[in-house]
């Protein structure tokens, strides 16, 4: 019983089957949560202790979202991608409706001047996070069949793209429409979409952008403090100093694990929005540095899975998950060392939130699951051979037709299976 038991936990966690890039990803994943975990203890603990007398309250908060993040992630790497490519629709139009039900008085919770969430019991939970790996999904089948559709069938699912980002825009959450715009025009490009429609709806985008900042004060003054964060060092310009002294104090080598001084008594926000900050502080230069290649090298075995992909669906569905983990977490990046106007984006298995890790989670299962398929084997299927019933002679020498028994039966030939030439 032991034996069967310890077996049955094998096969569970077992990835020996899998494609070196499947194994390199999950195993990146997996460091990648593990150390975004341990960041987060660090950063989460002052305000944890202070506000509830608990410092681990946010890291036990998310290991309950990270389990759960993993179990999806876990059966995403063992289904068929049609099989999750089919429900993806459903579960986007899901999370729409989601995002629409935040607007209803009563109904959405605002936190700083932004309606977002949705109440899940004691949690919270962020709709617009949920969204983007099915957006990424379903605009991959999109644009991967996109010279096979009606020109009726591409303005629909276009006209419902529009329609979520434009409920996302006007919570308001500029950061988001724009990481999730930017993810579908990037599968757009990928997919081979003349460079003339990628202009318009480049334009289109960008013009929406402007007039959400023209109309939105607080985006307005983002911007402004983000080309001079000196000019209102004490209001708008006062997140981005304290963050970029927060960098600029780790130094080469940082200040040690959990000896952060910034997240203690000025850095806003430092579980979420300004976790880079607090790592930057605490690992240093060479964290930072060390962070950027080990991101640099997800890309490459991202992209990697997405040119070995067979179907191009497949290969749209890998190049948007590269962009929603890796993209985001530069912007995340770009945002605290100050190159970026100041978004609340979160770092993708870093930040504390239910619903960007489960996001997060969900995003680096499918990417796992299209980098097992790129490498399965093809299977070449040879035609069976008829039973013999040529007539054979008799002990009398008359001819007989000998039909087949279970001992002269022809075996079936089975399948061969032939790995694809390695390059």
């Amino acid at each position: 019983m032991t034996l069967t038991r310890a077996s049955g936990i094998i096969r569970f966690f077992s990835v020996q089957s899998w494609a070196l890039e499947a194994r390199l990803l999950r195993w990146m994943t997996l460091l990648w949560l593990s150390v975004g975990m341990v960041v987060l203890f660090s950063a989460s603990y002052p305000v944890a202790e202070a506000d509830f007398n608990d410092g681990a309250r946010y890291f036990k908060a998310q290991l309950i979202w990270v389990i759960l993040g993993l179990l999806i992630s876990r059966w995403i790497t063992r289904h068929p991608l049609r099989q999750i490519m089919r429900l993806s629709g459903f579960f986007l139009l899901v999370c729409m409706l989601m995002v629409a039900a935040t607007h209803i008085p009563g109904v959405g919770i605002s936190v700083n001047g932004a309606t977002r969430w949705l109440p899940l019991g004691p949690f919270l939970i962020q709709p617009s996070e949920l969204m983007k790996p099915f957006l990424v999904m379903h605009s991959a089948q999109l644009f991967g069949k996109w010279h096979q559709l009606t020109n009726r069938t591409r303005l629909i699912w276009l006209g419902i793209f529009a329609g979520g980002l434009m409920l996302i825009l006007a919570q308001p959450n500029l950061s988001t429409t724009a990481v999730c715009g930017i993810a579908i025009w990037l599968i757009a490009m990928a997919a081979g979409i003349p460079y003339r429609q990628l202009l318009i709806t480049a334009s289109t985008g960008l013009l929406a952008a402007v007039i959400s900042v023209s109309i939105k004060s607080y985006q307005r003054d983002r911007i402004t403090s983000f080309l001079n964060p000196w000019a209102d060092p004490s209001e708008n310009g006062y997140q981005l100093i304290q963050s970029l002294l927060a960098i600029g104090s780790g130094g080469a080598g940082g200040t040690g694990y959990g000896l952060s001084a910034q997240k203690i008594y000025f850095l806003p926000i430092q579980y979420t929005d300004f976790i880079f900050s607090v790592f930057a502080e605490e690992f240093g230069f060479i964290g930072c540095i060390m962070l950027l290649l080990f991101l640099a090298v997800y890309s490459t075995v991202a992209l990697m899975v997405a040119i070995q992909a067979k179907k191009p669906v497949h290969r749209l569905v890998a190049t948007g998950c590269m962009v929603l983990l890796v993209g985001q977490s530069l912007i995340h990046i770009g945002v605290a060392a100050g190159t970026l106007p100041t978004t609340g984006l979160p770092l993708p298995l870093f930040s504390y939130g239910g619903s960007s890790m489960i996001a997060s989670l969900i995003t680096a299962g499918v990417l796992i699951r299209v980098a097992r398929e790129s490498r399965d084997a093809d299977v070449l299927s040879l035609p069976r051979s008829a039973p013999d019933l040529a007539p054979q002679a008799s002990a009398k020498g008359s001819p007989v037709a000998v039909l087949p028994t279970a001992k002269n039966r022809p075996r079936p030939v089975r399948s061969l299976r032939r790995r694809p030439d390695r390059q």
